[in-house]
């Protein structure tokens, strides 16, 4: 097996030297006006990467994530010949998501796959629900940690429990929860929080700003620098209202950090079987209590980054394997995947 990438010109990866062989980058945008562009440009667009995709000679091709540009992908891939399969991040669109409509787009695109893989049984359930995306095969996988660079935590050396909320700063990743919890434990001297990510700005942020012992860092936190951010933190918050998987999680799994999360959607599958995750309800009152449960720990163990059970390497097996069986026509027999990944059914849209 050779796996080629493409990848946009403009893509972080690229731009910072992680990324250094890539078989076909492909001009995006970085605005609507660009995004409009690109639309325009699109009927030149398909047939020439028809072409550079026909001359890679590509037996099939995975969308990691879809994308507003992946319809022209999509038609280029059908003028060459080559089958296509999705990986669906969210069934549904998130309160306050830019582009609501991307979820739409993807179902359009999940109706000319040959399989649609589902990171997590919530999804794949909100997924069946919307018709199977109109897709022959619905297929359930995992989202891997993933291994950043973390530089080791203090593991609270001087008394502090310092505590990472980081991600995209929106209404549905409940900062109302957090804001309140953290108003019901009171001014802590034992206690640092740290708010990073990207969002609008807004009053639950102004509100964070102003409690004791909490920093909002609202900017895009580039690729580099990352592990240093989970590598600040002895634990991290998901005080989520509502979620299907997370890479935040799963960020926190690769660097062995403690996790408090709600338990909703999909969090509580992504974290059963991680010795370090405090679950509690989506309430400020049960919030506040996952927290205190931390900090009457005292001092954590340092964190010791081990390999996880599930690996990329093996889920990108497990995948190639489900294609396989779906290229060749397999619908009378379940992929084996469906029993290394759990009990979750493989869906057909013709049963």
């Amino acid at each position: 097996m050779e796996a080629l990438l493409s990848l946009s010109r403009g893509a972080e990866l690229l731009q910072n030297g992680a990324v250094t062989d890539c078989a076909l980058p492909v001009r995006t945008y970085s605005s609507l006006a660009g995004f409009a562009g690109r639309v325009a440009s699109a009927p030149v667009a398909i047939p020439w990467l028809a072409r550079r995709l026909h001359r890679l000679r590509i037996d099939i091709a995975i969308c990691a994530m879809p994308a507003a540009m992946d319809f022209a992908m999509a038609a280029a891939l059908k003028l060459a010949g080559i089958p296509y399969a999705i990986v669906v991040h969210e069934a549904e669109p998130h309160p306050g998501d830019r582009f609501p409509s991307q979820i739409m787009l993807q179902r359009l695109l999940a109706r000319g796959a040959v399989a649609t893989f589902a990171l997590s049984s919530f999804v794949a359930e909100r997924l069946r629900e919307q018709d199977g995306a109109g897709t022959r095969l619905l297929l359930r996988t995992s989202l891997p940690p993933f291994y950043q660079d973390t530089t080791a935590a203090p593991t609270s050396r001087d008394g502090t429990l310092r505590l990472l909320s980081f991600g995209r700063l929106l209404s549905y990743k409940g900062l109302d929860l957090l804001t309140e919890s953290l108003v019901l434990l009171g001014s802590r001297q034992d206690l640092a929080v740290r708010i990073v990510g990207l969002g609008p700005e807004s009053a639950e942020l102004d509100r964070l700003r102003a409690l004791p012992g909490v920093t909002v860092e609202n900017g895009w936190v580039p690729e580099r620098d990352v592990g240093s951010v989970l590598g600040w933190a002895d634990a991290l918050i998901l005080p989520y209202r509502e979620a299907s998987q997370s890479g935040v999680a799963a960020a926190a799994i690769a660097a062995n950090r403690w996790i408090i999360s709600t338990r909703v959607g999909g969090l509580p599958e992504q974290l059963a079987n991680y010795p370090r995750a405090i679950m509690c309800d989506p309430t400020a009152t049960d919030l506040a209590r996952a927290i205190r449960t931390l900090l009457e720990r005292g001092d954590l163990p340092a964190p010791l980054v081990d390999e996880p059970a599930s690996s990329w390497a093996t889920v990108a097996a497990d995948m190639l394997d489900d294609l396989r069986r779906s290229l060749a026509g397999a619908t009378t027999s379940p992929p084996a995947a469906a029993a290394r990944l759990g009990s979750t059914p493989i869906y057909h849209r013709d049963r």
